[in-house]
């Protein structure tokens, strides 16, 4: 199956929209969320090492779906450059380590898009890093283009464990089984936004 990255669908979108309105404003994200099946492999990974998972406040966790609530952020609506913010996230534990992975941040903004979010360990905040690589299988969705309020849909959105995030995690839990390009899961993104008066 052929995959876009996320700023190739948004030029493809643009491509298809007349020309005034990649004169499209930045906009301000305000409510919605991020739900994500979890993917077996990931799931299986995590079961293999004894790892369990739950979710931080305000995100969800049931079964293998998760939620995260988008408290806000930035989008240009003409190219989908910019930030979305989420609240809560996973804390994964083995033994006595616990890492938590929290306040998850979509950027579109350099070469490739990345789901970067707060690492702790043991409640000593490593820092932040790129978690997820993002690639889309689908155009992104957006409804109310010239009006003051709108939303953004994004499906089928796939996520992989990125490079720098495998490492961290090996290293903590001690182990080898975290690779690059693992399968975490598919979501869906869906953000309504306002565009403030001049």
């Amino acid at each position: 199956m052929n995959t876009l990255r996320l700023c190739c669908c948004a030029l493809v979108t643009a491509a298809l929209i007349p020309a005034s309105a990649l004169a499209a404003p930045t906009v301000s994200t305000l409510g919605g969320d991020t739900r994500v099946q979890l993917s077996g492999d990931f799931v299986g990974a995590l079961t293999s090492l004894g790892v369990s998972v739950r979710a931080s406040y305000p995100a969800r966790l049931r079964g293998a779906n998760a939620a995260f609530p988008i408290p806000g952020g930035e989008l240009d609506l003409g190219n989908l450059k910019g930030e979305v913010d989420h609240a809560g996230g996973l804390s994964l534990q083995a033994g006595g380590t616990q890492v938590n992975l929290s306040s998850y941040t979509i950027d579109t903004t350099g070469a490739a898009p990345v789901l970067t979010g707060l690492v702790k360990v043991n409640d000593s905040v490593l820092g932040r890093l790129p978690l997820f690589d993002i690639t889309l299988v689908s155009a992104p969705i957006v409804r109310g283009l010239h009006s003051r309020a709108g939303s953004v849909q994004l499906n089928d959105v796939q996520l992989t464990l990125n490079a720098d995030a495998a490492v961290a995690l090996n290293t903590v839990f001690n182990v080898t089984a975290f690779q690059a390009g693992l399968p975490i899961g598919t979501a869906r993104v869906n953000t309504y936004f306002y565009e403030p008066s001049p």
